[in-house]
């Protein structure tokens, strides 16, 4: 099992920025991928961004059309966390955001959110106009 905890979401100004965190605890070493998903009220879960997770320095990316070039993602091997830069925040951007964990390598980054075995509580990031 792995344990996920998000925390850093709140209210933003539009072309604001927010940074969220993902610390994972418990079988960390089962880790192939962490991403962020997001869910705005009626409308279903969708991909963020997800970063391949290794022993090793590089690392796979890939991103949503929807916030490529405002988002980054990123890792911290020593604290097991993941991080979600967001700037330029829109009100478009406004959903609760998971933290996920796919335990299954597959070679390329998987943007099903049913392909992640593993998921937080999620945090709110709501963006006002």
């Amino acid at each position: 099992q792995v344990q996920l905890v998000e925390s850093g979401g709140g209210l933003v100004q539009a072309g604001g920025s927010l940074r969220l965190s993902c610390a994972a605890s418990g079988r960390t070493f089962s880790i192939y991928s962490m991403g962020w998903f997001r869910q705005a009220p009626g409308k279903e879960r969708e991909f963020v961004a997800a970063i391949t997770w290794s022993d090793r320095s590089d690392s796979s990316l890939y991103y949503a059309n929807s916030v490529k070039g405002r988002f980054t993602i990123s890792r911290e091997n020593a604290k097991n966390t993941v991080y979600l830069q967001m700037n330029s925040l829109k009100p478009e951007d406004t959903a609760v955001y998971y933290c996920s964990v796919r335990s299954r390598y597959s070679g390329y980054i998987v943007t099903i959110d049913h392909e992640y075995d593993y998921w937080g509580q999620g945090t709110q990031v709501t963006v006002s106009s």
